[in-house]
């Protein structure tokens, strides 16, 4: 696997690292504390990365696995 491919766990991972929900920010400074390594070496993607996890965040949400709250855009796993 590689960094591209496990965005989508990365995001579930951050957000219940969060209590369930958080900001962008939040998700974005998880998933570099604990996925710095992969990213370094994941070549181009490294360049691009907090983009697709916004792309791969509205996926999640198409899933039904999170949702949007709040005036912020807060993210959050669904129940």
């Amino acid at each position: 696997m590689n960094a591209k491919d496990e965005m989508q766990d990365w995001i579930v991972e951050a957000l219940q690292a969060n209590g369930g929900s958080g900001s962008i920010v939040d998700i974005c400074k998880h998933i570099w504390i604990n996925h710095e390594t992969e990213l370094r070496a994941s070549g181009d993607y490294f360049y691009k990365w907090q983009y697709q996890m916004r792309w791969d965040g509205q996926n999640l949400q198409r899933a039904g696995k999170l949702t949007k709250q709040g005036k912020g855009g807060e993210w959050a796993l669904t129940k």
